[in-house]
């Protein structure tokens, strides 16, 4: 690791932060919580960033927060991380997994697991933060810490829009945001342009005629329309998406009927589609439409379909300036640990951040998974089976080198526009 100032100076206290970081983080992941529920863990970090003298605005955008390090003359930074967990019932074996339950938006009772990282981002953050607090000597401007609600239902950052977010943060000059993957602990990795995927889930009805399962010449089977839908659908990106691009069409659920010998009257199609740019997003929506519409038409489907757009994430793109100045603070910072990070296909809704307040904005990622077996996945040709990805039960971030990482990467990247302090004119 290089000791270049200013970031070697601020990051010479990260094990003085490290211990209060590694007792937070596990509290945060033991206690997770559900999309627009991040109660506990907003109240958290906004009492830490006041001790450590920043102006705190909380409930931003429901349970967003927003606090501001103003020191003298520069540019300003915002840094943000997301707060929210999943539903998911946590199978990591830690000692301190959660065994937490909560209420969903639809009432029911489920199992809440920190299953993204975004304990990880969260603690990283605060801890960048408090160095940035600490070492105000070290660099001039003013830093934006935005913790954001429900990034796991893609309108958390755009509620925070919404609830006067640019009166909140006033001028901002850039903004960034990592998150941690399944990459080897203790590196980072950037990319300029498309980094993530936009994403566009898509509810299908279907609709036929019932009639006894003997008699299917007096119905319209929903159930052969639906299961011809299907089939079609997988033409969209082999022959309507230029070879050049990429875009992914699936069909993840299927609800028809009640009974063997019962033909229901519809059937409900649940899609899922990712795309880089605007251009193939509408090709492909357009195309979705127009295909079901169609097999509707040849079934004789006695009305016409229903369609409902829901989880809707932007697509991530890097500024090519700003991810080129990250680029060479981290390589200055981390030298070899430093990377280029492959095209990742998840979502997320951190842009809508950046594009509301017309800013340039760069994200990267960090790795989670322990080195040595990451290598050893690796060698095998087994990444995929070994190393626990984003949303599963398993997933578990390595708790060190990943939080000093993410600290230090938020801490380099934001003295990449913040410092260093000017030094008094002598006399």
């Amino acid at each position: 690791m290089n000791d270049t100032r200013p970031a070697g100076a601020v990051l010479a206290d990260l094990p003085t932060v490290r211990p209060w970081q590694e007792d937070f983080y596990r509290d945060l992941h033991q206690h997770p919580e559900l999309s627009h529920q991040e109660h506990r863990a907003a109240g958290a970090v906004a009492a830490r960033l006041r001790d450590s003298g920043y102006e705190v605005v909380e409930h931003v955008g429901g349970t967003g927060v927003v606090a501001t390090l103003r020191n003298g003359e520069g540019k300003t930074v915002l840094l943000r991380a997301d707060m929210d967990a999943l539903p998911v019932l946590e199978a990591t074996g830690l000692p301190y997994a959660s065994t937490d339950s909560a209420t969903d938006a639809t009432g029911t009772h489920v199992p809440v697991m920190h299953a993204c990282g975004h304990d990880v981002h969260v603690t990283c953050l605060l801890g960048a933060a408090t160095l940035l607090a600490l070492h105000r000597d070290e660099w001039a401007g003013t830093l934006v810490a935005l913790f954001q609600p429900a990034e796991e239902l893609g309108d958390g950052a755009r509620r925070m829009v919404e609830d006067s977010l640019a009166t909140k943060v006033g001028d901002v000059d850039v903004a960034l945001a990592q998150h941690v993957l399944p990459m080897p602990a203790g590196t980072v990795g950037t990319r300029t342009g498309p980094v993530l995927s936009a994403a566009d889930s898509l509810r299908v009805t279907v609709y036929g005629r019932g009639a006894h399962g003997s008699m299917p010449q007096a119905s319209v089977d929903p159930v052969v329309l639906a299961a011809m839908v299907v089939v079609r659908l997988q033409t969209v990106v082999s022959r309507e998406v230029a070879p050049t691009e990429t875009a992914v069409v699936t069909v993840g659920s299927i609800h028809a009927g009640t009974k063997s010998n019962v033909i229901g009257d519809s059937a409900v199609l649940e899609l899922n589609v990712r795309t880089y740019d605007e251009q193939t997003r509408t090709t492909v929506l357009d195309a979705i439409r127009r295909i079901v519409v169609a097999e509707c038409q040849a079934s004789a489907s006695p009305r016409e379909p229903d369609f409902e757009l829901f989880d809707r994430f932007p697509a991530t793109t890097n500024d090519e300036d700003t991810t080129a100045r990250v680029r060479d603070a981290f390589s200055a910072y981390f030298g070899s640990r430093a990377g280029t990070l492959p095209l990742q296909s998840a979502s997320e809704d951190f842009s809508d951040i950046p594009k509301a307040l017309g800013i340039p904005y760069s994200y990267w990622g960090i790795g989670g998974s322990a080195p040595d077996a990451y290598r050893a996945a690796e060698q095998a040709g087994r990444v995929a089976q070994d190393i626990p990805v984003n949303h599963s039960a398993a997933f578990a971030p390595v708790m060190q080198p990943t939080l000093d990482t993410g600290t230090a990467a938020l801490v380099v990247a934001a003295l990449a526009w913040l410092g260093p302090q000017e030094a008094p004119a002598t006399p």
